[in-house]
């Protein structure tokens, strides 16, 4: 299964429903299995979430940590307080409770930087945790003590036993939850975004149908395990995306581009005079320059996949496309890009440190420029194995810039004589 089709949106939205659908499907084999072995399976959750957050500190991911850590903590309570009939005391109370509070709590983390555990941050959300536990702890003990109750069925907590022993209020709450998260995986698809859908869908799939026998062991399991494999993507990315601009790097182009077979093309794409820009503007614009090219390059990405090869060199690989084709995208992309004014403030100027920016950034200069690159292409009927046409690509960019930059050339095949 290819990087990009596990990284897509869809695939991010729907292999977690895949799974939650072949888990009731099967849920009554999942019930004798869990009976038989409930020392193990009791006691998993516990081991894939602290496993979870053994990795979040080794590769700096302090958000997943903070939700593994949430979800261990709902778990433990399920586990401790909720072993019983919702008909009980205040049993149902505490499951409201944490239906409501395990969602928000997951989606505190977008609030906190990644870092690793040892830090302010996630001292802070453990906090947090403990006050939700303080707070919901102070509410169930003025149940306990008569000062309020939960109204009858004709109130707003009412339930619908064919649905749920929830009340209605909150199934509808963790729905809502559930669709929003979903959307923000369908329009965002940051890796955070799918680990903050995939845990509130499997925690609410617990609360609206926990009173099915062990599927609390059996949906935190399956989160647990989904924690794992989203840290496992998560040092995928690390290795494989370029932070700057998002793109694959270098790596991914390797990867890649030994699969190419058929009709294809590469080209090659370097940013015109980066040194001197870099040199007259500093760093931080220069990045600025690169993060503006990759954005333009993103802009074919249903048409082409686009790499950063390194430096101000980026690399577009075309499957399936002809020249002629590949050659216009490129030659509309070359002209986007030496068309858009890049804002650069106060070059004359520039300010100590942030304080000093802030103040006189009302009155500050600022100026646009132009950015240009070079591409080179080869298409594969010029050469049909990748690396090599990889390498006539670059040819061409090299062409491209003895020919005064800021154009298009392609490969001249090698001939052979006989």
């Amino acid at each position: 299964m290819t990087s990009s089709l596990v990284n897509s949106y869809w695939f991010r939205f729907f292999f977690p429903i895949a799974l939650l659908c072949a888990l009731w499907l099967g849920m009554n084999n999942v019930i004798l299995l869990t009976r038989a072995n409930f020392g193990i399976a009791g006691s998993l959750p516990y081991v894939l979430f602290i496993t979870a957050i053994a990795i979040a500190q080794l590769f700096k991911q302090s958000r997943i940590g903070m939700i593994a850590s949430a979800m261990m903590l709902g778990y433990w309570i399920i586990q401790t307080r909720l072993q019983t009939s919702l008909d009980h005391g205040s049993a149902l109370l505490e499951l409201s409770l944490l239906a409501t509070l395990l969602p928000v709590a997951c989606l505190l983390a977008y609030t906190f930087k990644n870092t690793g555990l040892v830090s302010r941050g996630f001292t802070l959300y453990l906090a947090i945790l403990v006050m939700f536990l303080g707070w919901s702890s102070l509410i169930i003990t003025q149940y306990q003590a008569g000062e309020f109750s939960l109204g009858g069925g004709d109130g707003i907590l009412f339930a619908l036993p064919g649905i749920s022993k929830l009340p209605f209020i909150v199934v509808l709450y963790l729905l809502a939850l559930t669709g929003l998260t979903g959307i923000f995986v369908l329009t965002r698809n940051h890796l955070m975004d799918v680990v903050i859908y995939s845990s509130i869908l499997l925690a609410s799939n617990t609360f609206i149908f926990f009173q099915v026998q062990f599927v609390s062991c059996t949906m935190f399991s399956l989160a647990g395990i989904l924690l794992i494999l989203h840290l496992l993507s998560a040092s995928h990315e690390m290795a494989f995306i370029d932070r700057l601009t998002q793109l694959p790097g270098r790596q991914a182009l390797d990867l890649d581009i030994r699969h190419l077979r058929g009709n294809f093309a590469v080209a090659m794409i370097d940013v015109d005079h980066f040194k001197k820009f870099n040199d007259t503007y500093g760093h931080d614009t220069g990045d600025d320059v690169l993060k503006l090219v990759a954005s333009r390059l993103s802009l074919i990405q249903n048409k082409a996949r686009v790499y950063r090869y390194g430096g101000e060199e980026f690399t577009v690989v075309f499957k399936g496309k002809r020249a002629r084709d590949a050659m216009e995208y490129l030659e509309l992309l070359r002209s986007d890009i030496a068309q858009y004014d890049l804002v650069v403030r106060n070059l004359t100027a520039r300010p100590k440190d942030d304080k000093d920016g802030a103040k006189h950034r009302k009155g500050a200069k600022s100026q646009s420029v132009n950015v240009t690159v070079s591409i080179g292409v080869c298409h594969s009927a010029q050469q049909s194995d990748p690396f090599a046409a990889l390498k006539l690509a670059d040819n061409a960019l090299y062409k491209a810039k003895q020919s005064g930059r800021n154009c298009v050339k392609s490969a001249e095949p090698k001939v052979h004589h006989s």
